[in-house]
């Protein structure tokens, strides 16, 4: 089940199907970010052997979702060009604490619900994009992020104990919406 406390509006799928090839580049984005995330995370806690095999298989996978966005991209006659922010992870991450364990708590957490709002909209996409074969890879993304989500709430729960963990990511849910409200309203996944 995904912890978010808000529902992606209507105007955000409209924005997203009129604009699909920005959709897209944004997505390709996302997954080289996410697997980029993944590694520095276990770069900066080398310590935490715990972390590492189900971590770098979440790597794998975003890398694997990269190169599977990449394809449909230039079988479309796109290219990921650069994107300015939309303002979404930076208000996420400015709330994750500086002192650890917490910090390290903080930013499994912040992963997943970047990974929860990523599942909701890909369902969303899956159900209603015009596009058949984009229904499909989306539906294929959905299932990998809800596993993701899980992936790092769990991982949450090994540093502390679940009732506090909860209690954070409550906190940490209601931080998204604001995040995701403040987000330019864009075609993308986080706006």
């Amino acid at each position: 089940m995904l912890c978010l406390k808000s529902a992606t509006e209507a105007a955000w799928l409209e924005r997203a199907i009129a604009d699909t090839p920005a959709l897209l580049i944004d997505h390709a984005h996302c997954e080289r970010k996410a697997a980029t995330q993944a590694l520095t995370l276990l770069a900066e806690y080398p310590e935490h052997l715990e972390l590492v095999a189900p971590v770098v298989a979440i790597a794998h996978e975003e890398l694997e979702h990269f190169e599977t966005v990449c394809g449909l991209l230039a079988a479309r006659g796109l290219t990921p060009e650069p994107q300015a922010p939309t303002g979404y992870q930076s208000g996420l991450f400015k709330k994750v604490r500086k002192a650890e364990p917490d910090r390290l708590i903080d930013r499994l957490l912040v992963a997943a619900l970047i990974e929860a709002r990523s599942c909701e909209r890909f369902k969303i996409l899956s159900e209603r994009h015009p596009d058949p074969e984009l229904r499909a890879v989306f539906r294929d993304l959905l299932v990998s992020e809800a596993r993701h989500h899980a992936d790092f709430v769990r991982l949450a729960e090994s540093q502390a104990d679940r009732v506090t963990v909860h209690e954070r990511l409550r906190h940490l849910a209601e931080v998204e919406v604001r995040a995701i409200e403040r987000a330019k309203p864009l075609p993308r996944i986080h706006s």
